[in-house]
């Protein structure tokens, strides 16, 4: 039986989703294509729901780099990925 969602050239060399923290220290899930993403109180949530997104493709999921933080601004495709240090409240 063949699959429904065949994989020939149907994978991108970039994974559709970014998950990692914000500058507030949330799990942010960015959509490269921009159709979906979010703000999430875990990990764990956001990478449920980025697997479920990406229909169990783990090729479509990466995780951002240790010290860099991933943006949620809506709708944006542009790059999330930001160098910018944590903001520090007194």
């Amino acid at each position: 039986m063949g699959s429904r969602y065949p994989l020939t050239n149907t994978q991108s060399a970039t994974p559709r989703f970014t998950v990692g923290c914000d500058h507030h220290g949330w799990w942010v899930v960015h959509d490269r294509l921009g159709r979906v993403g979010g703000l999430f109180a875990s990990e764990a949530a956001a990478l449920h729901f980025a697997d479920e997104e990406s229909n169990h493709d783990a090729r479509a999921v990466c995780r951002a780099p240790y010290g860099k933080y991933v943006e949620f601004d809506g709708a944006s495709t542009a790059a999330a990925v930001r160098n910018t240090p944590p903001r520090r409240y007194a």
